[in-house]
């Protein structure tokens, strides 16, 4: 997005089902917005799993929904 007066543009998604506005552009970005360390998770962007070399090519746009996917334990 193009900033419009100074102002840089916040995009509009869902994220884990909840409605945010970002500033993030790309997957990477958004996880280092939301504060997500570490390597045991996936990302899914429109219901599709992101393979984590596409992730700071990937770019957000208005009404994707991301899910955060970590490993569980159980039986």
């Amino acid at each position: 997005m193009v900033p419009v007066g100074g102002r840089q543009l916040v995009v509009a998604v869902a994220v884990l089902g909840e409605q945010r506005e970002i500033d993030s552009r790309s997957v990477d970005a958004l996880l280092g917005e939301l504060e997500y360390e570490g390597t045991h998770f996936a990302i899914a962007l429109n219901y599709d799993v992101l393979p984590r070399s596409k992730w700071s090519q990937t770019s957000l746009q208005a009404g994707d929904e991301i899910e955060i996917i970590t490993p569980r334990q159980g039986g």
